[in-house]
């Protein structure tokens, strides 16, 4: 991958570091590659296939699928109990503007195909053809009735009437952010089943609230990689917890967490709007957070819901790559994306005593790491982390492809790597996704349990493809 790309008005350069991705092979594995089913947590899993015209897909445990969603090709893909799908469509508008970023629309679609709600009508933007409605809906949409996307036993989205939680875009100037227009500031919306925004928080307009260092703020205000600072990457109800049936309100089951682009894990209080609880952007404040070490650009923070190993943790895919803003270094002359890392890991941590939990880096998961190269496991960006009701984690690294159900000991019991290409060249192979999340076979009743067959993947050392006519 080259060391710069450009996506509407913001263009980017990686450092020279940050640009291997994936390990530069030519020819991957696809589909379920390992698969131990007495150690799993079994069922259909679920994710955008991010190729045009493929969609959203839902696989069984050996990988196949079982129901493809072509209309359903943004980020983001929920499934309702009785097999319906919440997400987001685009190309009602076009691929101008932020519309490979954002959805147009987002819709519940029962499984026999019938829209039962949708909504759009969030930003009314021109390309030049008049006006036209989108969600600009991006990353996470949650159902209320269950405070996060995935499944949780005795919890259950609402398929009706129920509020939705999403993040959207919108453009604008915001003067005590940066100079820069911002294309794609995020804001959080909470949509009545009427299509009203009932809530509406934006970081832009919050902006003092992070406790940037003026080294940070002076960084944020010359670049547009402000656009950063302002970013969410997250969003979901804090839901039930053992911190609030103790008395602590900043875990208010009403209240939001998200995280940033940067290098920062927050709590909105939906009563009042204030951050009420977070973790950076300044990690040097509390040894605790010294020890943690920095958390950078972060993907799918969320509280662990009750009913769930874990229950009140917060579980966090800490992506690594670049992020932050502060002082310069030799990494950032400029003090933009302050914060280097080659590797990811994944976080539970107690959000009240701040200890770490529980972890799976490219070490826990036995890669040869020589000194603090952990590069073998590591998603710069998208990715996420799913608690699983027999304690195992489902973890998307997006940028691979790839997604792994390990147990707590870190043992990988299931991996499957997407087979659908969005490589340019001919002979590469490239399989971005956004999330893959598991659901149990009884959300979906039209399909019969398939058979759990096991997956032994061959020994390394012996593995040969064979020449063209043998």
């Amino acid at each position: 991958m080259a060391g710069n790309f450009q996506r509407g008005a913001l263009s980017y350069a990686f450092p020279p570091n940050l640009t291997r991705l994936q390990p530069m092979f030519t020819v991957y594995p696809t589909g379920t590659t390992i698969y131990k089913p007495e150690k799993c947590f079994n069922g259909y899993t679920l994710y955008p296939s991010m190729k045009e015209g493929v969609g959203a897909i839902l696989i069984d445990m050996n990988g196949n699928p079982v129901r493809t969603w072509p209309k359903f090709n943004s980020f983001m893909v929920d499934l309702l109990p009785g097999g319906t799908i919440l997400g987001g469509q685009t190309g009602r508008i076009g691929k101008a503007y932020d519309h490979t970023w954002g959805a147009d629309d987002v819709v519940q679609e029962a499984w026999d195909g019938t829209v039962e709600w949708q909504f759009n009508k969030a930003d009314e933007i021109d390309l030049g053809d008049g006006p036209a409605w989108s969600s600009r809906q991006n990353h996470d949409i949650v159902r209320e009735g269950c405070p996060v996307g995935y499944y949780v036993p005795g919890m259950a989205p609402k398929a009706e009437g129920g509020r939705t939680l999403m993040l959207s875009y919108r453009s604008g100037h915001y003067p005590e952010v940066t100079r820069d227009y911002l294309p794609r500031a995020t804001r959080m919306i909470e949509v009545t089943w009427d299509g009203e925004i009932a809530w509406d928080w934006m970081p832009a307009e919050q902006f003092e609230q992070f406790g940037h260092s003026e080294a940070a703020k002076n960084a944020i205000m010359r670049r547009c990689r402000a656009q950063h600072a302002v970013f969410q990457n997250t969003c979901s109800y804090v839901g039930p917890n053992p911190w609030f049936d103790d008395g602590d309100e900043r875990f208010d089951p009403e209240n939001i967490i998200t995280d940033d682009r940067g290098t920062m894990l927050y709590i909105i209080s939906k009563r009042t709007g204030e951050i009420v609880w977070k973790m950076g952007p300044d990690w040097s404040v509390d040894p605790r957070l010294r020890e943690l070490g920095i958390i950078v650009a972060p993907h799918h923070a969320h509280i662990i819901p009750k009913g769930l190993p874990g229950e009140g943790n917060v579980l966090v895919f800490d992506n690594g790559g670049a992020g932050g803003f502060g002082d310069p270094n030799p990494g950032a002359p400029d003090g933009t994306w302050n914060a280097l890392r080659d590797s990811s890991r994944v976080l539970e941590i107690n959000p009240v005593t701040l200890e770490l939990v529980w972890e799976c880096t490219a070490l826990t998961l036995g890669y040869p790491c020589f000194g603090e190269d952990m590069s073998r496991f590591y998603s710069r960006y998208k990715s996420a982390a799913q608690r699983l009701p027999n304690g195992n984690t489902l973890i998307t690294e997006s940028y691979c492809g790839r997604m792994f159900e390990v147990t707590p000991d870190n043992e990988i019991v299931w991996e499957f790597i997407n087979p659908h290409n969005l490589a340019e060249r001919e002979g590469l192979f490239f399989s971005d996704i956004f999330r893959g999340y598991r659901y149990p076979y009884d959300w979906v009743p039209q399909l019969e349990q398939p058979d759990e067959r096991a997956v032994v993947p061959p020994a390394h050392g012996e593995f040969r493809i064979a020449p063209v006519g043998e």
